[in-house]
């Protein structure tokens, strides 16, 4: 009988356990659910799209919720377009993280900056993700993003590119 008392109380115990370790994991699951929705929002949309390339399409197929891997573009005005690809360091919510400095510092440097040569984008892409992250004086951090940026002329007909750890193709 005692022993069956002592059985009983610890499936109590258990059961509270399960129910607790639940209640938090759906938490944590809705809140990466959210940060999913507010990536979305601010992954480039359609009509800049469309602008650059009627006939286009983009595949984004997460490993997990909230990815690592991100698309940006802009139209730059009715005949430069600058678009990128990147796959940034982690899956999850860590290259979520990544992703979303990358997506703020292409605003900042194309955007706002005005800074149109792929080559010189990357160079401050990459300065300033250095910065975000601490990573000076540091030559084996592993933190940063692969990413292929192209600046599309449609009245030049020409596309000039720059890529770090990612070809063209």
């Amino acid at each position: 009988a005692k022993q069956k008392l002592e059985v009983e109380s610890q499936n109590e115990l258990i059961v509270k356990q399960k129910e607790l370790v639940e209640e938090k994991q759906k938490e944590i699951v809705d809140s990466i659910n959210y940060a999913k929705r507010i990536q979305q929002a601010v992954l480039t949309g359609n009509e800049v799209w469309q602008n650059i390339a009627k006939d286009h399409f983009i595949l984004f197929q997460p490993k997990d919720i909230v990815s690592g891997d991100f698309y940006w573009a802009t139209n730059v005005n009715s005949n430069l377009s600058i678009f990128a690809l990147a796959d940034c360091t982690g899956h999850g919510v860590p290259g979520a993280f990544m992703s979303m400095l990358g997506n703020s510092f292409l605003n900042e440097i194309i955007v706002e900056k005005k800074i149109h040569q792929p080559g010189e984008i990357l160079n401050q892409l990459r300065d300033k993700i250095i910065k975000a992250l601490a990573q000076e004086g540091q030559s084996n951090q592993k933190d940063g993003m692969d990413i292929c940026l192209c600046a599309y002329d449609k009245k030049k007909g020409t596309l000039d590119f720059a890529g770090a750890n990612n070809p063209l193709w």
